[in-house]
């Protein structure tokens, strides 16, 4: 959330985010609970202050019926002030980060810019297929059991497919966990950061609904599974435990940056999807995915998204995909974004370009809801957080079936995966191996 005091400041600097990112906040009721919510404050401290006060000595009959005079006045203003922090913590809660100078103002998507795009389109001497034309032919993309078994928009990945992803998940593991090849990237982009390698991480797919909330990332609820008779959430990315992970503590600044690679699988209702991307694994429930994570004194978070960016580049690359760079404008981003810079894949089978990763800057907007700070000598402050995604296992395994699909339906593999996966195409035999 944003800092209160930095709310009261720049008012109007609030007022006018709020109307870009195209979400609803009274800032002006919002500032009158601020104000109503400290002088009540005050008031409550003022009545204890003066309940101690009585309480020393041996107390008169007259100061004992004082004394609880002022009892039944604290929890009475204690209520009061209840009641107005419950609706300033929601309007609080509901204001969006303040968005970066460069960030491209705009409704929705069609606000987004291109910054780049890198690769050449590749040329068929045939007409290329979608990513589940390809799966069911080969036998390796399996949604009509799934639906029997789980219901639409689930999938089985079997065999050439399903090693696929675990060449991926090896692959970038393997990047991550290398400070030589983070040095690389760093160098080639010309980035000054530390090489500090990713800790891989397996996190729990549960989270709590007062943690899903510090993340900013509970709402639109009805995009979440929830378990009422546990009161839990499905997470729909690993970073919803990552950035959690470390609630409530402080880090000498001297271990920053901290950074994590969380392997997990995700959920999403897509309920706001109804009718797009039906067939395949473009657009399922259940997916896996692989996601970045970092903490960072907050002169360095900036630098550190780019790194992010220059990571998810490195990944395209090696695979030799073609990409383009996309600034998210202030209408289609999350809300506790700063900035958010997504890559976008070509798909030839679709003949467009389709994300497949996004990262996320969200400053302190995170930590000061989760209270991650860093300890700079005598001096607190709180952390700042990016995450992003390294792979997402529906997207770029799609990508990298359209890109590599041969005219017999075979599908190549890429030259970084094969050491991970043993055959150099999936085709039809078999499993599809």
């Amino acid at each position: 959330m944003l800092d209160i005091k930095y709310i009261r400041e720049h008012a109007e600097e609030v007022k006018k985010n709020c109307e870009n990112r195209g979400v609803k906040v009274d800032i002006n009721r919002l500032l009158e609970l601020d104000e109503k919510r400290r002088a009540k404050k005050s008031e409550v401290d003022n009545l204890r202050a003066t309940r101690n006060q009585g309480s020393k000595g041996k107390p008169s009959d007259e100061d004992i019926a004082k004394m609880r005079q002022v009892g039944d006045d604290i929890a009475k203003t204690e209520a009061e002030l209840k009641t107005i922090e419950e609706e300033y913590d929601t309007l609080v809660l509901a204001v969006p980060n303040i968005a970066s100078p460069d960030t491209p103002v705009g409704p929705d998507e069609s606000g987004n810019v291109v910054i780049r795009t890198v690769g050449e389109i590749p040329k068929f001497d045939f007409q290329p297929k979608e990513h589940w034309e390809l799966g069911q032919a080969l036998g390796i993309i399996d949604t009509e059991r799934a639906t029997k078994v789980s219901g639409t928009r689930f999938a089985y990945l079997k065999g050439g497919l399903a090693m696929l992803e675990f060449a991926l998940v090896q692959f970038a593991f393997s990047v991550l966990t290398d400070e030589k090849i983070l040095k690389k990237i760093i160098k080639k982009v010309g980035l000054d950061v530390p090489s500090t390698p990713f800790v891989p991480v397996i996190p729990p797919v549960f989270i709590r609904p007062e943690v899903f909330q510090k993340m900013g990332r509970l709402e639109p609820k009805d995009e979440r599974y929830y378990i009422p008779k546990d009161d839990l959430y499905l997470i729909g990315s690993a970073e919803h435990t990552l950035g959690s992970m470390h609630m409530d503590e402080v880090f000498n600044v001297e271990a920053l940056p901290i950074r994590y690679i969380g392997f997990s699988a995700a959920f999403r209702r897509e309920a706001g999807a109804a009718s797009k991307d039906m067939k395949g694994i473009l657009r399922v429930h259940q997916f896996d995915k692989l996601e970045m994570e970092s903490f960072t004194r907050p002169e360095d978070s900036l630098k550190e998204q780019d790194f992010f960016v220059a990571i998810e580049e490195y990944f395209m690359q090696e695979l030799e995909l073609p990409y383009r760079v996309v600034a998210i404008c202030t209408g289609d981003m999350g809300a506790p974004d700063y900035r958010q810079i997504d890559i976008e894949t070509w798909l030839p089978g679709q003949n467009k370009y389709r994300e497949t990763h996004t990262s996320d800057l969200m400053t302190d907007y995170q930590s000061r809801r989760l209270n991650i700070k860093t300890k700079i000598g005598d001096k607190t402050e709180f952390v700042h957080m990016n995450d992003a995604t390294a792979i997402a296992m529906s997207r770029t395994p799609i990508a990298i079936m359209e890109n590599y699909q041969q005219k017999d339906g075979s599908i190549k593999i890429p030259k970084a995966l094969q050491k991970y996966t043993g055959f150099k195409e999936i085709k039809k035999k078999g499993l599809g191996l």
